[in-house]
């Protein structure tokens, strides 16, 4: 457990940074890479943690990959049930992204696979994948059945099945699309929000269809995909901490260069957009996913309203949105975002606790926020904590850049997950 001095800024942050590649398209690039014919490659892959985890599993099912710099090649087997039994379990890490999509894409192997996490994923639940993946025929069989480490079993084969989501989930979504494509017949879903379409958007590149109406999606049975040249924009997730930055520190103007700009993850700049942020977008390009260089500078923020509308489209930012608050004119109100109590850690939880050791007025509610803003962030009399969550560190290191003071963050590493090189970038802007 590491705990680091956190970087104060006395001149606001300056300069431009390419951010690291998109997480969740990372992850989904290298499982339909292995489900494909040809070798894929993939251009600006997100080599984090939990990214890693996804590379190891599909090592161990016999698929090969290679890792250059952040070029990676993956030799497809060309289709779900040509993988060789793994020796031993599939270690998952941290990674929520690689568990629950790869409950769905092997859940008809015809021999036993083993899944284990570590100490902070065996406590997130898995019901929500396993229970609709048992309706169509799988057999998993996890620990207090709803918690890793688990076992899929062979199976009968999978039926399709005619589900309503009863959360808001891409990767809920995305676990029943791998298992539906594999099934004997069809399969009906229904979103209950629409949420982010990274495996929509790469299984049509790489050859699949999906009928798509609003929420609802049909899943016809297919398993031939072509290996496909990805290109994985930065990930709008990890720009939001130097959004966030450049429009709270004073003096900050910075731009992030090829930044994610799918439509179902820009929650956070229509958030920007309520708050009054001065940013411009430019370099717009379009393959499968757009992306663009986004600038951005200091601007005083107001307040914001959030519901259960607002969250699947910036899940991960509400973190990061609710330290902004802290700083805006007024008060801000987020509900509809009860999904953040079983992330890495409850991020509720989490964020009001450390948020509040450096002075900010916030309130914990059953699905969100309350921040009364205005208020000047100071040092801790205790260090900060990470809680194993990298984008709660994240966002410490963030607060500290608008704090009166020094703060050490414990735990530090667990920011490796998604965002190695954080401090680096950081430190790189903040001269």
């Amino acid at each position: 457990m590491s705990t680091v001095d956190l970087p104060n800024s006395n001149s606001g942050l300056h300069g431009a940074l390419t951010v690291p590649g998109d997480k969740s398209i990372s992850h989904r690039s290298i499982m339909l890479g292995a489900i494909s014919h040809g070798t894929t490659t993939v251009d600006h892959f997100l080599l984090s943690d939990d990214c890693l985890h996804t590379i190891g599993a599909f090592r161990e099912l016999g698929v090969k990959i290679d890792v250059d710099g952040d070029h990676v090649s993956i030799e497809g087997k060309g289709g779900f049930r040509n993988f060789d039994k793994p020796k031993k379990p599939l270690d998952m890490g941290n990674s929520g992204t690689s568990t629950r999509l790869l409950l769905g894409l092997l859940a008809n192997q015809p021999f036993d696979i083993a899944m284990f996490g570590d100490a902070s994923l065996s406590k997130r639940p898995i019901k929500r994948v396993s229970d609709p993946l048992t309706q169509m025929g799988a057999k998993v069989a996890a620990t207090n059945g709803n918690f890793l480490p688990l076992t899929l079993h062979p199976n009968d084969g999978l039926n399709g099945i005619d589900y309503k989501l009863p959360v808001a989930s891409a990767q809920v979504k995305s676990a029943l699309i791998w298992a539906g494509l594999q099934a004997e017949t069809p399969s009906h879903l229904t979103e209950k929000l629409i949420t982010r379409n990274h495996t929509e958007k790469m299984l049509e590149k790489f050859g699949g269809h999906l009928e798509q109406d609003g929420l609802n999606i049909t899943v016809t049975p297919q398993s031939d995909f072509t290996a496909q040249h990805v290109t994985v924009p930065g990930d709008i997730s990890s720009a939001a901490f130097f959004l966030i930055a450049g429009a709270c520190v004073p003096g900050s103007e910075i731009t992030l260069n090829k930044v994610g700009l799918n439509d179902t993850r820009d929650g956070i700049l229509k958030a920007l957009d309520q708050m009054g942020a001065q940013y411009t977008i430019n370099n717009r390009t379009n393959d499968s996913e757009p992306m663009g260089d986004i600038t951005i500078c200091y601007q005083q923020l107001n307040a914001l309203t959030l519901g259960a509308a607002d969250v699947p489209a910036l899940v991960d930012e509400i973190p990061l949105l609710a330290l902004a608050a802290t700083q805006a004119k007024g008060q801000t109100v987020i509900t509809g975002a009860e999904e953040l109590r079983v992330k890495e850690t409850d991020r509720i939880a989490t964020v009001t606790e450390e948020l509040t050791k450096m002075g900010a007025d916030i309130t914990a509610t059953p699905d969100g926020f309350i921040i009364n803003g205005g208020t000047k962030l100071h040092a801790a009399n205790t260090p900060l904590q990470s809680h194993g969550d990298h984008r709660i560190g994240m966002m410490m290191a963030v607060a500290n850049l608008m704090a009166d003071g020094d703060n050490q963050l414990a735990d530090a590493d667990a920011i490796a997950v998604s965002y190695p090189q954080f401090f680096d970038d950081l430190k790189s802007l903040n001269k």
